[in-house]
């Protein structure tokens, strides 16, 4: 969180905040929900199944494997663009984005670790506001994007039982704002605390790539968005990261648009 130049006679006056908020204002540009269409409209990132009626949250496992390559073909050597899934209705990204980060506390026990949460989760939402608009809110009901402090629930994975320290959830929503309705995605973002604050921002950074319509995985170490890291934590976008995010936001997406309507199908009228 930046600091605020506050005078001193003032911050002696005013009582002391009771958390740290990710920004305390709500902008015209990220007007509160208003209504949504009943869970029958809601849908999951999962290729290759028809859309329907299903589960409103789903974890990134269950997007299935990256898109193969054509027979005798190398994959573009400039980003991943080729790892990456759509959602059935297409790619889940935003021309901008509306972020809501749990507050932090300042008194009692957990201050500390809660700070250093707060502080990472900051710090990777900075790196990506550096090459997206994301629009920090007070309030989650006006985010399409809310970060959570908690581990995420164990996974199973071929049959096993998984822990992690982040997991990003989509659900595709059919939601009202200032009496439009637009379809949109909603990624809630889980954020284990019990890691340095080093780990956390890098954790936080990955997560976020997801959050944003990166819904893949790289196969190079040094990228934020690597399906496997490297030995140190990445802090920063790669320009493998960046390139994937061009090419991605160039794509055609009915996401955000106020005249993108679903019918309970799941088809667009």
């Amino acid at each position: 969180m930046r600091p605020l130049l506050v005078a001193l006679a003032f911050f002696a006056l005013a009582p002391a905040p009771a958390s740290i908020r990710a920004q305390d204002r709500n902008p015209p540009s990220c007007p509160r929900a208003e209504a949504e269409q009943p869970p029958s409209t809601a849908f999951t990132l999962t290729p290759g199944v028809a859309a329907g009626p299903i589960p409103p949250l789903a974890p990134l496992s269950l997007l299935g494997g990256a898109e193969s390559q054509p027979a005798g073909t190398d994959p573009p050597p400039a980003d991943y663009r080729h790892r990456l899934r759509p959602t059935p209705l297409g790619w889940a990204r935003l021309p901008s984005w509306c972020l809501w980060v749990e507050p932090a506390t300042l008194t009692g026990p957990s201050a500390l670790w809660e700070g250093r949460w707060f502080r990472a989760v900051q710090a990777a939402v900075d790196t990506w506001s550096g090459i997206l608009p994301i629009t920090r809110v007070s309030e989650p009901e006006r985010a399409q994007i809310l970060v959570e402090r908690r581990r995420p629930p164990l996974q199973a994975t071929d049959g096993r039982w998984r822990a992690s320290h982040g997991r990003a959830l989509l659900r595709l929503r059919h939601v009202q704002r200032e009496q439009l309705w637009r379809l949109e995605p909603e990624v809630r973002v889980l954020i284990g605390p019990g890691q340095s604050e080093t780990a956390l921002q890098a954790t936080a950074l990955h997560e976020l790539g997801h959050a944003i319509g990166l819904w893949g995985h790289s196969d190079h170490g040094d990228d934020a968005m690597a399906a496997t890291p490297g030995p140190r934590p990445t802090l920063s976008l790669s320009e493998r990261d960046r390139r994937t995010v061009r090419w991605l936001y160039q794509q055609p997406t009915i996401f955000g648009r106020a005249e993108a309507v679903l019918s309970p199908a799941g088809s667009r009228q």
